[in-house]
């Protein structure tokens, strides 16, 4: 864990938490595609948001996002489809209440639309970066393996220092999530939430 943190060139970044996701009137819970563990990983997280917030740390969303196409019917991709066939027209729609970050960590500062597993891939997330001066990244999110691995390997060779937020993340299994953790951490420092909430603190 690194000893100290520049805020003005820190971003934390909160991938996918999202009421489609996470609630109990999102799409998943629709789906029965409950993720195990969200209860303590909102808890754990919101310890970091409101360390950020209260030392005026840059917080950013990003959102997983189906845009719709001609008669509002999502554009999906095929193995997404196939992966969480229950996904329907108005669906983590931009602008929409399944859309949105869950209500314990908003708002964010800044709201990027992902349409994959990686935030940087043709989104703005970068542009805001530079723009912000973020050398530093403290990431968590849903899911492990998949937008949080992506995004902070994609971090990574973008040449920002990404932090993995270990209890800040979560997948829809112990084994994945595990495995994850383990294989990013040659990648990026890890640290737990309180810890993170600590560095905040003291920056």
């Amino acid at each position: 864990m690194t000893a100290t943190l520049d805020l003005k060139q820190t971003a934390l970044l909160i991938v996918d938490l999202q009421n489609d996701f996470l609630h109990a009137d999102g799409a998943y819970a629709r789906g029965k595609a409950t993720l195990p563990g969200a209860a303590a990983l909102i808890a754990n997280m919101k310890a970091v948001v409101d360390a950020m917030r209260e030392k005026g740390g840059w917080i950013i969303s990003t959102q997983f996002t189906l845009i719709p196409g001609r008669g509002g019917e999502p554009l999906i991709s095929p193995h997404l489809k196939q992966l969480r066939p229950f996904l329907r027209k108005g669906d983590f729609q931009p602008g929409g209440w399944g859309h949105s970050l869950i209500d314990q960590l908003a708002p964010a500062d800044f709201v990027v639309e992902k349409v994959a597993y990686s935030a940087f891939y043709m989104s703005r997330l970068e542009f805001v970066l530079r723009k912000l001066g973020v050398e530093t990244l403290l990431i968590g999110g849903i899911v492990t393996n998949g937008g949080v691995a992506s995004t902070l390997r994609d971090a990574h060779v973008r040449d920002f220092h990404p932090m993995l937020l270990t209890d800040g993340c979560a997948a829809f299994s112990k084994e994945a999530h595990d495995a994850s953790i383990a294989s990013l951490g040659t990648v990026a420092p890890k640290l737990t939430c309180a810890e993170a909430a600590t560095l905040i603190r003291a920056a």
